[in-house]
């Protein structure tokens, strides 16, 4: 059937398709939503970082059945070798201005080639000034390291608490996709968990870089 040849394109095969959607990994689940949308009738998709948590192979297999998505595709992505090949049209976001570029992100670089060098020195003095704020901050949090304390474990409580919540609506929006009749939704409901996605892996990692 068209659904087990989709969710076999996503690498769903076998006794994976009958898995809980609560014990697939932050991959799986990754995966998962992008073969719940072209299932849809859609003729506009809007993705934003989809390739975060996957391997390379779920990247290539995502690539190629976007190249055969008829409609238009806007994505949100910082990996380069998802891009080429697959989009004819860039919008650069620099500087506080929106630029369009025509063509690959090949055709891109190359542009920016001299652009691109002159920026490699900008971020690089920019890195040494973050180094030299860093050290300053962490002679002034060795100076008020009791006050500093406290107020870590504070953060690390308002972590814990909004990551349960964040987990907690993404299982009911899984609940919903997952039940029939949530078509008219699916486009808002996949929206908001990749923006809960998101937010959730924010907070796991500053959680656990407080916890080291």
């Amino acid at each position: 059937t068209r659904l087990r040849d989709i969710l076999a394109q996503f690498l769903f095969r076998g006794e994976d398709i009958d898995k809980r959607v609560a014990v697939l990994s932050g991959g799986e689940r990754a995966r998962l939503g992008m073969a719940k949308l072209m299932l849809q009738n859609h003729n506009l998709l809007a993705l934003d970082e989809p390739t975060n948590h996957m391997d390379i192979k779920s990247k290539d297999i995502l690539k190629q059945a976007l190249k055969s998505f008829d409609g238009t595709l806007i994505v949100v992505s910082h990996d380069r070798d998802f891009l080429d090949g697959l989009v004819d049209k860039l919008y650069e976001f620099r500087d506080g201005k929106v630029r369009e570029h025509l063509g690959g992100v090949a055709e891109f670089l190359h542009r920016r080639k001299l652009e691109n060098l002159q920026e490699l020195e900008r971020n690089t003095a920019v890195k040494e000034k973050t180094v030299e704020r860093k050290n300053n901050a962490l002679r002034e949090e060795m100076k008020e390291k009791s006050r500093q304390d406290r107020k870590k474990k504070n953060r690390i409580s308002y972590l814990e608490c909004e990551i349960e919540k964040l987990e907690s609506r993404m299982g009911e929006i899984e609940k919903v996709l997952s039940a029939p009749g949530a078509n008219d939704d699916i486009m808002e409901l996949t929206r908001e968990y990749l923006e809960c996605k998101r937010e959730l892996d924010a907070k796991t990692d500053e959680w656990g870089s407080l916890i080291e």
